[in-house]
């Protein structure tokens, strides 16, 4: 039973803009300044309502996005924006040569925002993602750690049993891929459920990559109750307790969402 968010562009990019403007640029700012002259990338931008806080503030933005239909997305509904080179969208993968070559050591925040649990390889990404940074620059990850009710992001489902049952997504490979072809569900979404299932990441192999990478923990903040909640589920958001956030493992399975900034 997708959302409607999942059926409307519109009504994702306004929620977009709107959680983006209550809580993701108030938490990077508290580490990093945003002011005007601050250039920003995010990666894996979608329809580009992440970025227009950032704009208003006088950042200098750069949305990336390897779907070209979301591109086009965000340069429709941020048509003005971009027509005043106060934002750039492009279709492109940001492993090219020509991207690297162009943009290398150039932003001061980089933003992913719901995407590092998609990207294959994270251990060499990340690493990889440092080298657009300018010195002192840090980068902002937010997403649901895989243990979570809904990490396997069920709630994309078509199929109402499918999109409501929370946890199932950590059984078995075999099983889990199964439960979702006896529901009736979509190939493109169980191939999507599946890549999400291959690219998994908890709490605590999130926070050792970045220790491997050499980044360090600017400021994290999980959530028993995710913010985009709000829209997709009707629920206030709500910070996770002192007590679960210190329990390793255990965290990963009541904890709905993370922000970590990092440089």
């Amino acid at each position: 039973m997708a959302l409607k968010q999942h059926k409307d562009d519109r009504v994702r990019f306004d929620q977009q803009v709107e959680n983006s403007r209550e809580y993701v640029l108030p938490f990077i700012a508290k580490t990093k300044p945003i002011v005007p002259g601050t250039r920003v990338m995010e990666v894996g931008c979608g329809e580009g309502g992440v970025l227009l806080p950032f704009i208003e503030k006088g950042c200098s933005c750069l949305g990336v996005d390897l779907s070209e239909i979301r591109i086009n997305l965000a340069k429709d509904f941020l048509a003005k924006e971009v027509a005043e080179g106060k934002a750039e969208f492009l279709c492109k993968n940001i492993y090219d040569e020509d991207f690297l070559a162009k943009y290398e050591a150039s932003f001061d925040v980089i933003i992913l925002k719901d995407v590092i649990e998609h990207v294959p390889q994270q251990e060499q990404f990340v690493p990889y993602l440092k080298r657009f940074l300018k010195p002192g620059g840090q980068i902002f990850f937010g997403f649901p750690p895989w243990y979570m009710p809904f990490g396997g992001h069920q709630q994309v489902c078509r199929k109402k049993l499918t999109s409501v049952v929370p946890y199932y997504h950590i059984l078995p490979r075999f099983i889990y891929k199964g439960i979702l072809k006896m529901a009736g569900e979509d190939p493109n979404v169980i191939q999507e459920m599946m890549e999400i299932k291959d690219t998994q990441i908890t709490i605590e192999r999130f926070e050792r990559i970045m220790r491997k990478s050499g980044l360090k923990v600017m400021n994290k903040q999980h959530y028993l109750i995710n913010p985009i909640y709000r829209y997709k589920f009707g629920l206030q958001p709500r910070k996770q307790f002192g007590f679960i956030s210190a329990i390793p493992y255990v965290r990963d399975f009541l904890t709905t969402c993370v922000y970590y900034t990092v440089g």
